[in-house]
């Protein structure tokens, strides 16, 4: 089927399965359509072990044609990035700078090595051999927080102000982080000779490069906006910032989703204040209806992967010991970079309950796992981070909400017990 065919179906089933949301299931709309697509899936396959039909086949085949991870992370996710980055404020990034930065980059190698290493524990346990590369593979894809399934649960859950910017702003860096951490763990596990010195200088490489390309493209473009008054002119310099912007960093080895992040974020906190009140509203207009859409298809193309991933009884074992190990290392990861912060300064009552269950993984980890090399490994690996991810979208999710009133809305104040310091420099 022609790729302009294959948009058309997902776009109309996305359509379709956001009436069906808002009329009778009335989830958020990522859950719920993810949700309605995964039952879809599952009517396909149990159709097919029924022999009601060749359904299965045909949607098998269907979706086979859908490159998910090049569609995601070399399609899809630069627009959602840039879109999430352009509503977060600079000026509240920069009083949490020190709890993102360190939950973005020290939390997501903690995360990495407890869940590599707890994972290749656990599956000994129960006679699952996967090579301890491979789990700390798995660590590395499964450890960063979604930028896309986070923002989109955050728009509803009504966290404090401190801690959604904490959580929004750790989602859009975190997941530059893993990336480069899993492209340097694929490296060693399929070359074997990337040395300490390597590794250090692709992580500056591509993190630190991608940190000054993206403020240099978002300078350039907030320079050409004050330019000129003309809102066609100004959208359209917007989404050659994002296309033009994420394939040329990808080009100079820089990472593609923290330029596009740096970006957006200067759009959004300096660019915006060099437009006219209609291009403003043009801007926001077209972004946020474009985030919409990104989000209803890729939320439904994640439920209806379903149907080409391969399920075993033993891959299934260890999605349900993998579960609790990818939520302890989470735990880990946010509380002991926090709790010696804590020391220091205040933090909202829970935080670390709430970033812990807040902590939605979602396409970004399922489109690393499907770009690894064809190997027993990744079918394994492949298969549990499906499950995972279904569990932290749809569960955690579901519950994020719950757990938020559980723990903070007892606080009146955003803040916990003050202490003696400048409140520009609270958490």
């Amino acid at each position: 089927m022609h790729m302009l065919n294959l948009a058309a179906l997902l776009v109309t089933l996305a359509a379709l399965f956001s009436w069906i949301n808002y009329r009778f299931v009335r989830l958020p709309s990522t859950i719920g359509l993810m949700l309605i697509a995964l039952l879809l899936s599952l009517a396909v396959v149990a159709a097919g072990a029924l022999g009601l039909a060749d359904l299965e086949q045909q949607a098998e085949s269907l979706l086979a044609q859908i490159d998910f991870s090049t569609a995601l992370m070399h399609g899809m996710l630069s627009f959602l990035l840039f879109a999430g980055a352009l509503h977060v404020n600079l000026a509240d990034l920069a009083k949490q700078k020190w709890v993102i930065g360190t939950l973005a980059s020290l939390g997501v190698v903690v995360s990495t090595f407890v869940v590599g290493g707890l994972t290749w524990w656990a599956l000994g346990l129960v006679g699952m051999e996967l090579p301890l590369i491979y789990c700390l593979i798995f660590g590395a894809l499964i450890s960063p927080t979604d930028p896309i399934a986070v923002l989109g649960i955050l728009k509803s859950a009504n966290a404090p102000k401190t801690l959604e910017t904490k959580i929004a702003g750790e989602s859009l860096f975190n997941d530059g982080v893993g990336v480069v951490l899993f492209v340097v763990l694929v490296g060693v596990a399929t070359t074997g000779d990337m040395g300490a010195d390597d590794i250090a200088l692709l992580f500056v490489e591509e993190a630190v490069g991608g940190i000054l390309f993206g403020a240099a493209i978002g300078g350039l473009v907030y320079w050409m906006l004050r330019q000129v008054d003309s809102y066609p002119v100004e959208v359209l310099l917007t989404l050659a910032l994002v296309m033009g912007g994420y394939a040329l960093a990808t080009a100079l080895h820089f990472s593609g989703p923290i330029t596009v992040v740096v970006a957006g974020l200067i759009i959004g906190n300096h660019g915006r204040y060099a437009m006219s009140e209609t291009t403003r509203e043009h801007l926001d207009t077209f972004w946020e209806l474009l985030d919409e859409i990104l989000n209803a298809v890729l939320f439904v193309l994640i439920g209806l992967e379903l149907l080409v991933l391969s399920f075993r009884g033993e891959y299934l074992l260890a999605a349900v010991l993998v579960i609790p190990i990818v939520l302890f290392a989470r735990l880990v990861s946010v509380g002991l970079p926090l709790g010696l912060m804590g020391r220091a300064r205040a933090f909202t009552p829970g935080a670390v309950p709430v970033l812990t269950w807040g902590g939605l993984r979602g396409g970004v980890s399922v489109a690393l796992a499907l770009s690894l090399p064809a190997s027993p490994e990744r079918d394994a690996i492949l298969a549990i981070t499906y499950v995972v991810v279904v569990f932290s979208v749809l569960v955690q999710g579901l519950t994020v909400g719950p757990v938020l009133r559980r723990f903070v809305a007892a606080s009146a104040s955003p803040e916990s017990t003050p202490v003696p310091m400048p409140a520009a420099e609270r958490a």
